[in-house]
Order: C-alpha cells, then structure tokens, then sequence
C-alpha cells in the first residue's frame, strides 16, 4: 500500500461498485476492491487500478480474511446487494426475502462492523452506504427488496448517530434506476425482462453514482454528507417513470 488514503469497495466485481473503483481511483485514493465473482473481479480492479481480494459480505470467515488484510481503511462504500424476485407478498419467497436480508442489512454490518476500528483510527474516516429510492418509497411487488433496503438505510442512520464525535463521516446515497446487471439479477437471468425495466426511458449509468461517491468521499472532513437521493430525470418515484 502506498500513503494514499485507502478506500474499500464491496460488490466491485461490476455496475456501481467497478464505477466507484474507478472513480475513487482517479481520486487519489488506493483502493481495496472486494466481491465474490474472482474471475470478474479480477478484471473490474485491473481496469480501475485496484487491489483485487475476495470477499463474501454473507459470510463472516471471508469477512475477517478480507480485514485481516488491511493495515489501513479511510473509506468504506458498501455497495453489495441485491433483489431478487419481484412478487407481491401474497406469492413472496421467503427464502429470497433472507437472501435480501442477508446481503443487503447483515452484509453491511459484518463489514461494517470489522472495519470500523481501522476507518476511527484514520482519524478521518468514512462510510458510504450504496442504498436505492426502495428505501424510502415502498412499491407493489418490492416488499421483500423494500424491507431490506428499510433496514440498510436505519442501521446507516442509526450509525451516523453513534459515531457522533468520533472522526468518521458516514453517508447513505439513495439512487433510483441505473442501467447495470440489477435487473438481470432480480429476474434470475431473464433478459428481456430486465431490459423492459429501461424501455423507453433514460435511466442513471453506474458511473453517475460512482460520480457522486467520488464527491462525498472528497469533501472536507468537517463536511458530513448525510443522505443523497438521485434519480433520472425520466423518473420522479419509485415507480413513476416516464417512458416515451
């Protein structure tokens, strides 16, 4: 590692987390990317200038293998998680719903949790959580999704509360659609069906979040940037889209 202030990225194997890789590389920053996909990885943190390491944020061996590896962390971006399934709750798949739950809240706070000694002795660090505009507005079908992202966002929240007066920012960015595997992820593969998400409207690309992690991430460190909600212009709700 180099003298760079060190940011962590989860979920960096491709959409949102590769583009935040990146842009926090071009930031100055040296950057530990992690995910479960090696081979994609791999090739996400070669073209981002990242430190590839594996890391399944569900399980808690990896977890502390990952950490066990740093000697320093100054940014944290929590950006794994995922949806699966879009049934209302009548039909809800119960098994997804704890696969949600488990990446999305549980996830966050192995993370979190085991980083958080290293980004307090930083003496200046930060956690950007990656969250949706499901966590603010539930819609029909998103239950499951709507519950985890309510959780993500209150253990965030709550985080903020507690860290009050130690030196670590902590930042919770809410984006509505972006084009990236997302879709394709919830519909187990179906690619029609996740392309329809999209159709007729211009959704947000994984690099205009990783934009706004980039901004959060380099304000002064007296500068606390508390929650950002982005949507396209296409888009004014969770489920308000403009198609044309």
């Amino acid at each position: 590692m180099s003298d760079r202030p060190v940011a962590v990225v989860t979920g960096a194997s491709s959409g949102i987390g590769a583009a935040s890789a990146r842009a926090l590389a071009e930031a100055g920053f040296e950057v530990v990317a992690g995910a479960r996909r090696s081979d994609r990885l791999a090739e996400a943190a070669e073209a981002a200038g990242a430190v590839a390491r594996p890391l399944d944020v569900t399980d808690p061996e990896s977890v502390a293998a990952f950490v066990a590896r740093l000697g320093r962390c100054d940014l944290l971006v929590n950006n794994a998680g995922g949806a699966f399934g879009l049934e209302p709750v009548a039909e809800a798949d119960l098994d997804a719903w704890r696969r949600m739950y488990e990446v999305n809240v549980l996830g966050w706070a192995r993370v979190t949790k085991a980083l958080l000694p290293l980004l307090i002795d930083s003496g200046n660090g930060q956690v950007i959580t990656i969250g949706s505009i499901a966590a603010r507005e539930p819609y029909p079908g998103g239950s499951g999704y709507n519950a985890a992202k309510h959780g993500e966002a209150a253990v965030t929240r709550a985080l903020r509360l507690e860290l009050l007066g130690e030196p670590v920012r902590v930042c919770e960015i809410d984006p509505g659609l972006v084009e990236t595997e997302f879709s394709l992820v919830r519909f187990s593969g179906d690619a029609e069906r996740a392309e329809a998400v999209y159709e007729g409207m211009t959704p947000l690309s994984a690099e205009d979040v990783a934009e706004a992690v980039a901004w959060a991430a380099t304000r002064p460190a007296h500068v606390n940037v508390d929650q950002i909600t982005m949507m396209p212009r296409d888009q004014a709700g969770a489920r308000i889209v403009h198609r044309r």
